[in-house]
């Protein structure tokens, strides 16, 4: 992995409650209704802080974070489809509990974005049946990222 993810084996474990009750309680309370924009910027600020190489340390950061397991769906010339697995994501539909999964789409975009600088976006999509969530990368190769 590259610079910056030496806390990836801090050691101990956070419960799945203490988990849900930072991020879904505390987080959804102190940031309101723009919760879903601060959490996509927060996504967004964390993979410039972990920057990743390649999709693959994507997918492995995604396990170490404790969101889950991240697979490809589909890959096209300037988007790609991913499921977003868990027993976390599972348990909040069955509970319903509605969750923004807008710092995890944030950080995919972010990532994207370093690893083919080009600007990219990332759109949620919680599954019907409750027991993943799509992301949608999507980018333009005509518009690259500008170097100052």
């Amino acid at each position: 992995m590259t610079n910056g993810t030496e806390n990836f084996n801090t050691p101990g474990n956070i419960s799945g409650f203490g988990y849900e009750l930072l991020r879904n309680d505390l987080l959804a309370d102190l940031l309101g209704k723009d919760q879903h924009d601060i959490l996509y910027w927060a996504g967004k600020m964390l993979a410039r802080k972990y920057p990743l190489a390649t999709f693959e340390e994507i997918i492995d950061f995604f396990e170490k974070a404790g969101w889950g397991t991240l697979t490809v769906e589909e890959e096209k010339k300037q988007e790609v489809h991913l499921i977003l697995t868990s027993e976390l994501i599972t348990y909040r539909n069955q509970n319903k509990k509605h969750v923004s999964y807008q710092l995890e789409a944030g950080f995919l975009a972010m990532q994207i974005q370093q690893q083919i600088d080009v600007i990219a976006e990332t759109y949620e999509e919680q599954s019907k049946r409750g027991d993943k969530v799509k992301f949608q990368v999507k980018w333009d190769l005509k518009d690259p990222i500008t170097r100052r």
